[in-house]
């Protein structure tokens, strides 16, 4: 009987303990930093950050079973933002990153313990994400895909100073572009000129808004715009037949439809990001870490189009100035 009470005993012991081994990590999984990413859309801009900020993880460190990268992408899709948020704070992850503003909008709704960072958002305050861009006090930080709307609108005029009407395309739904899109209407109507607008809600839309905005205006204007971005190859189809020039805001865009833009390179702006996260992971509080800007801008061409719309390399600098 003595015998079997403690080999009862012995038992019970040997299940506790295998228990809470199993509800505590093993020292190499100490070691395993957790990171979500939720990805608005499959697009280049928007895959270019995330690789930006993943080759910036592995070359301070954070690689193989150093770190566990989660990452998922809603394909534009509003449910799948939700349903992605949802997941990610299930992950119990030590951070996520949130890539365009509609997930960070999503992430930040269903999360607000998880340390969380953003990129390519162009206005966190107008997001809702903070509101105080110098000491975030919402657990959310990051690095913003702000361009300067006016520098670029400027540029495009230099670049083609005959054209009177500047045709601008976006996703109305999109608060970044709403943001970028008031601020060219604005720097248009200064300089004597007439915008045309066209909005296009999803990668189907783009082609009739970009094909309706080359029968109306002689130039384009794409923001910093996911949907936009998403279809570019299209509106460089159109751009070519139509004969009409196409600026973008995202370097990124340049080659398969742009001229030439001075604009942001998203690898750059990831690993950016990559660099706030590594100070989040050691130790640093979200809110005293500020929401940055881009670090630099550059001059990209596509000498291609410039040859199709006459311009030259020594043009194009020269509008840059």
């Amino acid at each position: 009987m003595k015998l079997t009470k403690l080999m009862t005993g012995l038992a019970a012991g040997a299940m506790m303990l295998s228990l809470a081994a199993c509800g505590k990590k093993t020292a190499a999984n100490d070691d395993t930093v957790k990171i979500g990413i939720l990805q608005l859309i499959d697009q280049s801009a928007l895959n270019a950050a995330r690789k930006g900020f993943t080759e910036e993880l592995a070359a301070q460190g954070y690689k193989g079973d150093k770190v566990k990268i989660d990452y998922v992408n809603a394909q534009g899709d509003q449910a799948n933002l939700k349903s992605m948020s949802e997941q990610l704070k299930r992950d119990g992850n030590d951070l996520n990153l949130a890539i365009a503003t509609p997930a960070a909008q999503a992430l930040q709704k269903e999360d607000s313990e998880t340390p969380m960072l953003f990129t390519a958002v162009t206005d966190a305050k107008a997001a809702g994400l903070t509101t105080n861009l110098k000491a975030p006090d919402k657990n959310v930080t990051g690095v913003t895909d702000a361009v300067d709307v006016k520098a670029q609108i400027d540029f495009t005029h230099k670049l083609f100073p005959q054209a009177k009407k500047i045709g601008l395309l976006y996703n109305a739904a999109e608060e970044n572009s709403v943001v970028q899109i008031q601020q060219a209407k604005a720097e248009i109507k200064k300089l004597g000129l007439t915008a045309v607008v066209k909005t296009a809600a999803t990668t189907n839309d783009v082609q009739q808004a970009a094909e309706a905005l080359a029968g109306q205006a002689e130039i384009i204007y794409i923001p910093t715009d996911n949907v936009a971005a998403a279809a570019m190859p299209t509106i460089g189809k159109v751009s070519e037949a139509k004969k009409v020039p196409v600026i973008n805001a995202d370097a990124t865009m340049i080659k398969p439809a742009g001229v030439a833009t001075t604009g942001i390179n998203y690898e750059d702006l990831g690993r950016q990001t990559a660099k706030l996260a590594i100070k989040i992971l050691k130790g640093e509080k979200v809110k005293d870490l500020a929401v940055e800007a881009p670090a630099k801008t550059s001059l990209v061409t596509n000498a291609k189009r410039m040859k199709l719309f006459n311009l030259t390399q020594a043009q194009v600098e020269e509008a840059a100035k």
